[in-house]
């Protein structure tokens, strides 16, 4: 990474960061690229959102930021799945679901004044929900779902389509998958 020592013009910083994004598939937080540009993480949220402006496929996803070379996972199978619970299911439903060689790729939930509200999630393993539990509880945050009733939805992909039904039946005997 570059010295951060000496102070960047904002366009030097902005693609600075794009390249940094751009170098790796790991998700990168903004409180490491704030450290590292030696400015405040809610510089660097301007940085990227002007930089999305300029349509450079960068999301923020539970992890950090990450730039996007494709829109979807790239899994063989996927789905979209509704489900049901309180904020304390969180980590049961995404444990099930990783558990069974899933990938949850993003939550949606529908407000009733903005629309589909989404977040990229990108969590595949014990290891990511972890991270994305103790953000939520560190940060005070609230999960989507609360905003919904428990209501909400997940594009989920797998390397087979045994692996997805296998977790949503879990799932469904867990209480949390909705069927029609």
């Amino acid at each position: 990474m570059s010295p951060s020592s000496k102070k960047m013009k904002a366009s030097e910083r902005r693609e600075h960061i794009l390249s940094l994004l751009k170098q790796t598939k790991e998700p990168i937080t903004g409180s490491s690229l704030a450290e590292e540009m030696n400015v405040t993480r809610q510089v660097i949220v301007g940085d990227v959102s002007l930089l999305k402006a300029r349509n450079e496929p960068i999301v923020a996803t539970s992890q950090g930021y990450m730039y996007m070379t494709d829109n979807k996972e790239s899994l063989a199978y996927q789905r979209t799945i509704v489900c049901q619970h309180n904020a304390e299911q969180t980590e049961e439903e995404l444990n099930i679901l990783v558990d069974h060689g899933v990938h949850v790729y993003e939550v949606v939930v529908e407000h009733p004044i903005y629309g589909d509200l989404t977040a990229q999630l990108r969590i595949s393993n014990r290891r990511d929900v972890k991270k994305f539990i103790d953000e939520v509880q560190s940060t005070n945050a609230s999960f989507l779902l609360e905003l919904t009733d428990g209501i909400h939805t997940h594009t989920i992909s797998a390397d087979s389509r045994e692996a997805l039904d296998e977790a949503e039946e879990a799932l469904w005997q867990a209480g949390i998958l909705m069927k029609n």
